[in-house]
């Protein structure tokens, strides 16, 4: 029903913001890392919109990009997590640490997000494995990174320096995250990609 809105950011609350749409006030509910993301009150904000309907209530849920929305409406998706809960996964976790953290099989890294459980958190990384179109994340973060050689090729020599940073005995999660920082070149290998990557395990 509610796309969008636009307008001026008027009020910050705990959990939601007041946008002021030509003289009227819609109160939208927000992720902390969304809202800490907000410009000063009183300047303009576009936000991309989720309406709940229940049965008592009607409430508006705000994003800062389509993506983020796009995550959001996967997760309300899953058995057991409502409009709240996703929101406070995406708290805790911004949507490419999701899709990190559901690629490494990662529980311990969603059972950050307050409420999430383990049992809810497998369930999660099951149903959104493809949802998130997670086998290609790899060639997603290549392209990010405008890298001069072959996908399969980058994607390949990624995947063995994140395979080796776990088995040093880092986070799956993290080793994901560290080497997508490296600027993989067309000719390195990944003992090249691992000792880039070490430096941002440090950081």
């Amino acid at each position: 029903m509610i796309s969008y809105l636009r307008g001026t950011l008027a009020a910050l609350e705990e959990d939601k913001v007041i946008i002021d749409v030509g003289g009227v006030g819609y109160g939208v509910y927000m992720s902390g890392s969304s809202m800490g993301r907000l410009p000063s009150v009183g300047s303009e904000v576009k936000l991309h919109t989720y309406l709940n309907v229940k049965e008592d209530a009607m409430q508006l849920y705000g994003f800062l990009s389509r993506d983020d929305l796009s995550v959001f409406k996967l997760l309300i998706g899953v058995n057991g997590i409502g409009p709240k809960g996703g929101l406070g996964v995406l708290s805790a976790l911004s949507p490419d640490d999701l899709r990190f953290a559901v690629l490494a099989n990662d529980v311990k890294a969603i059972c950050a997000a307050p409420g999430i459980g383990k049992k809810t958190a497998e369930k999660l990384i099951l149903e959104l494995r493809d949802k998130l179109e997670l086998s290609d994340a790899l060639e997603h973060i290549a392209s990010a990174s405008d890298v001069s050689g072959g996908t399969e090729t980058y994607g390949q020599v990624q995947g063995e320096a994140v395979q080796a940073l776990v088995a040093l005995g880092y986070g799956s999660t993290e080793a994901l995250r560290a080497v997508k920082k490296v600027e993989v070149g067309e000719a390195m290998e990944a003992e090249d990609v691992l000792k880039l990557a070490l430096k941002y395990m440090s950081l």
